[in-house]
């Protein structure tokens, strides 16, 4: 997979289940989407922007877009699993937020991953294995401990590691996740935290 568009802005001509097709300077871009980017695309005939994501295959380049950034970067860590394809990756976004994703990844809840299309029990432990291992892995060379800034809150420290898994760096999520009561569930501190940081991307 390649980074070679960041995002595409254009007219809307044409959605259905699976992909839209933005329309820039006379070209029209199909994109491949989740069903949940496609609940936010405006009607056809008006303007939308999609951050995109190019995967490179023998005899096809397919370009995927997502609504927001934290999708695509939640799409990009999936399909970075051993055995998580493009088409697993939407499956999965398409059922549930990117949010829900990096919860269920920080409270192992790996069975909320099968709720998704062709994900099945084994496959669903992979993906909070690895991405567990990789949020691990990741704080580790950040050379930062999420207990340094929140507190001893279990709910606090799988909000951080669940930001980790959405691309945010683990000091920062650990400050943002800090600024919030402990003691909310761990969706809701993901939520607000996402709101602090506005964004920003490690």
């Amino acid at each position: 997979m390649l980074t070679i568009f960041y995002s595409i802005r254009g007219t809307l001509t044409h959605a259905e289940p699976g992909f839209a097709v933005i329309e820039c300077a006379g070209v029209g871009f199909k994109c491949f989407t989740t069903l949940n980017t496609q609940r936010a695309l405006p009607k056809a005939g008006e303007e939308a922007k999609l951050y995109t994501y190019l995967n490179v295959r023998e005899d096809a380049l397919d370009l995927f877009g997502f609504a927001t950034i934290t999708e695509l970067n939640c799409f990009k860590m999936l399909t970075g699993v051993n055995g998580v394809g493009p088409k697993a990756g939407l499956a999965i976004l398409s059922e549930l937020t990117p949010e829900k994703v990096a919860a269920a990844v920080a409270t192992g809840d790996s069975k909320l991953l099968t709720r998704a299309n062709g994900v099945g029990p084994k496959l669903a432990k992979r993906i909070a294995l690895e991405l567990k291992d990789k949020v691990k892995s990741f704080g580790a060379a950040d050379g930062f401990e999420p207990s340094a800034v929140i507190s001893a809150s279990s709910n606090a420290e799988k909000a951080a590691e669940a930001l980790a898994v959405l691309g945010y760096a683990p000091s920062d999520a650990s400050l943002a996740v800090g600024r919030f009561d402990s003691s909310l569930p761990v969706e809701e501190l993901i939520r607000l935290s996402l709101k602090e940081l506005g964004g920003k991307f490690s």
